[in-house]
């Protein structure tokens, strides 16, 4: 449940001018506007599922988006039943000025593109249908000069086949694998709230540069009250972050009466140190492996 320090559940990935939403609980528009942060370029919402805590604040930021004067289509995915509980929930907001794409998930594991975000949406065990997501973003290898010249293509040629266009020169057509290198290591997040430990969680998450896990309860004596309800301790989300050794974790999705989350860190950071409280608000910006940060950018 909302606390005054404490909206519901909402993640935004923003890559390139394009945003991702991923949940959207009570609460959202006013963490967004906090941040500065605009609907308007929002190109899809992922749901994990569609308990209220996870869509509640659904309604208001469409309207919101309407009043923008959005005119883009709105993509939404999430588990089956979707475009029924969205529908239900547009009663109050019957009228707006963008079209709606809906994508049910089915299967175990499902993978879509989005903006130039990758998304690999995978099962986890909750008590009702529920799905994580892994957000990826691919990076291509390097482009070949030498390649390029003993090809004798003409420099004008070489920024499409970089962008991953073929192209025709002298009767003949080249693509870009013929210029470059070998993929280079990309980002990914992995987001997955509302589970018991499972190695599809484990596997999605496994060296991710960020994983944002759920931590219902903090004090381990609860973890029958867990297994009840279909949620981790810090102890167990340590331990599922130890087998998948992302970069980094944040532990998120706190049970209303763990009013100090940071007292109970040490649960998970016995298993994996690199394990941070989550908090409203909390934001990084990751780069790629060589890529330098902006003068005075650090996360917070």
């Amino acid at each position: 449940m909302p606390l005054p320090y404490r909206w519901l559940t909402a993640l935004m990935l923003r890559y390139e001018g394009h945003q991702l939403l991923i949940d959207c609980g009570e609460g959202t528009q006013i963490a967004a506007k906090k941040a500065g942060w605009s609907f308007k370029p929002i190109d899809a919402i992922c749901f994990t599922h569609y308990h209220a805590d996870h869509i509640s604040g659904l309604p208001g930021l469409l309207l919101s988006m309407g009043n923008a004067e959005r005119a883009e289509p709105l993509l939404f995915v999430g588990p089956k039943g979707l475009e029924k509980v969205v529908g239900a929930l547009r009663i109050i907001a019957p009228e707006l000025p963008f079209p709606m794409i809906f994508h049910e998930l089915s299967g175990k594991e499902e993978d879509l593109t989005v903006s130039g975000m990758q998304i690999h949406a995978f099962r986890v065990n909750h008590n009702v249908t529920c799905y994580g997501y892994s957000v990826m973003i691919p990076r291509a290898g390097r482009f070949q000069v030498d390649r390029a010249q003993q090809l004798g293509l003409p420099v004008r040629l070489w920024n499409p086949l970089q962008k991953g266009h073929p192209v025709e020169w002298e009767g003949r057509t080249y693509t870009p694998d013929m210029v470059m290198g070998e993929p280079r290591r990309g980002l990914k997040v992995t987001y997955c709230t509302d589970t018991r430990p499972t190695q599809s969680l484990v596997t999605a998450a496994e060296h991710a540069d960020l994983l944002i896990c759920e931590g219902m309860y903090g004090e381990e004596e609860k973890k029958d009250k867990a297994v009840e309800h279909r949620h981790m301790t810090f102890r167990e989300a340590g331990k599922v972050a130890a087998k998948a050794q992302p970069a980094e974790m944040w532990l998120t999705h706190f049970s209303p009466s763990l009013n100090h989350p940071e007292d109970y860190i040490d649960e998970a950071r016995r298993y994996f140190p690199n394990t941070r409280v989550g908090r409203d608000g909390k934001w990084k910006t990751l780069r790629f492996a060589d890529e330098k940060p902006s003068r005075g950018e650090k996360e917070s």
